[in-house]
């Protein structure tokens, strides 16, 4: 009788294989799935009563040995959701899901009715938060709050420009006015911003004093929001001179300090530095190469972006960003040992190890791809070509039980 043991083996070991390609192909669009095969081992064998071990060994069917998980690389595929976020490489995603820790791969994110950053189950995104955008350095679900950005007062500023050397000097005695254009020979405008986030027009102003073989001298004078400030220079006692050499470079420093300021808003007064390093006195139109200046208005929140280190973006209105937090990765020395729970997470076990959490990039984790999500690794091919061999070897072991019994009825029938 042991060959409808054998059989039954058979098909119990061909049907379970049937069921893990099954689960394969019906997953084959989900993302972050990761495919399993069924793997067998042969059962004891008896031997044959008078014949040596290794030549009287007859088996008595199959088991499966494991369904082994495979946590090979799915593809990537960008989507227009800047909150979905693929691996590239190993590793979890960290998830608190009804209280409980889980770990996942599908990187389909969104933000909740509270800010939080999760995925279609509710599973709550762990990482590392930020305040003020200051990475906390702790651990904890991620949650978007500074939808608002304060604005920050302007404090310096870097001009580089060209002042014409072919500049016709300003007569000796002449005072500056803003309102008279012969007082000076160029002038530019920055936007600059107060503690409340007013913007304010910064005007320069720049005349030149004297020419020699040893260079030009220029004296830069400012207004803001077209009103000159008391000792219309832009340090108290006095213009600040900027000195060239004769070949058109800076010599020396030429830097200084506006201010202070006082704001009609109820704003705090400013004082706001200016460096001029890298301007030129060139035979050229006098032109403004680069202006940089800090400080920003007020600004809402209008997009969120992830780098590939993890760190979560805020993007705001301002043109200013902000960290909002930072994604991290968790490993296991054995994943395969992760036990699967559905809605694509999976718990650890003894036989996964203990969970290992760093950021992405660092420590052999994956780095992350925003913007994208891995799509399952089952390759369907593959999986309907061994769909096949599977139903063949159920319909053999089917054979085997079928031949078997006819024996059985032919010795009943003696």
């Amino acid at each position: 009788m042991s060959t409808f043991q054998t059989a039954l083996s058979g098909l119990q070991a061909a049907s379970t294989d049937l069921q893990v390609m099954g689960n394969n192909i019906a997953n084959a669009n989900t993302v972050g799935f990761k495919s399993s095969n069924a793997q067998f081992a042969d059962s004891y064998a008896a031997a044959i009563a008078g014949t040596s071990p290794q030549y009287g060994q007859v088996g008595i069917g199959t088991s499966v040995a494991t369904v082994a998980q495979q946590f090979s690389q799915g593809n990537i595929e960008s989507t227009s959701n800047p909150l979905d976020v693929a691996i590239n490489g190993s590793g979890f995603f960290q998830f608190n899901y009804n209280g409980a820790t889980v770990y996942g791969r599908n990187g389909q994110f969104q933000l909740d009715q509270n800010g939080y950053i999760v995925d279609a189950a509710g599973g709550q995104l762990i990482g590392t938060p930020a305040v003020s955008g200051v990475l906390t350095g702790g651990s904890g679900p991620l949650q978007i709050t500074t939808t608002t950005l304060a604005p920050k007062a302007t404090t310096s500023g870097t001009l580089g420009l060209n002042l014409n050397a072919s500049s016709t000097p300003i007569s000796s005695g002449t005072t500056f006015n803003i309102n008279d254009p012969t007082s000076y020979n160029y002038s530019t405008t920055a936007t600059v911003y107060d503690s409340l986030g007013t913007s304010h027009l910064l005007t320069t102003y720049y005349a030149l004093t004297s020419g020699s073989t040893d260079g030009q001298k220029w004296n830069v004078y400012y207004s803001v929001d077209g009103t000159t400030s008391s000792g219309s220079g832009i340090t108290s006692g006095g213009p600040l001179t900027i000195q060239f050499t004769s070949t058109g470079a800076i010599s020396g420093t030429a830097s200084g300090t506006i201010g202070p300021l006082s704001w009609a808003d109820g704003a705090s007064g400013s004082t706001i530095a200016l460096n001029f390093a890298g301007s030129t006195n060139y035979n050229a139109t006098s032109v403004v190469n680069s202006l940089t200046t800090d400080g920003s208005s007020v600004g809402q929140l209008s997009n969120l972006s992830i780098d590939p280190s993890g760190v979560v973006f805020g993007r705001y209105t301002n043109g200013q960003s902000a960290k909002l937090g930072l994604i991290t990765l968790t490993n296991f020395k054995a994943p395969q040992g992760l036990q699967r729970l559905g809605n694509n997470y999976f718990v650890p076990t003894y036989a996964s190890g203990q969970p290992l959490t760093g950021q992405p990039g660092g420590g052999g984790l994956g780095v992350l791809q925003s913007s994208a999500v891995e799509q399952s690794n089952v390759d369907l091919s593959s999986q309907l070509v061994n769909l096949i061999v599977a139903q063949q070897a159920y319909q053999a072991n089917a054979q085997t039980i079928k031949t078997q019994n006819q024996v059985v009825q032919t010795l009943l029938s003696l």
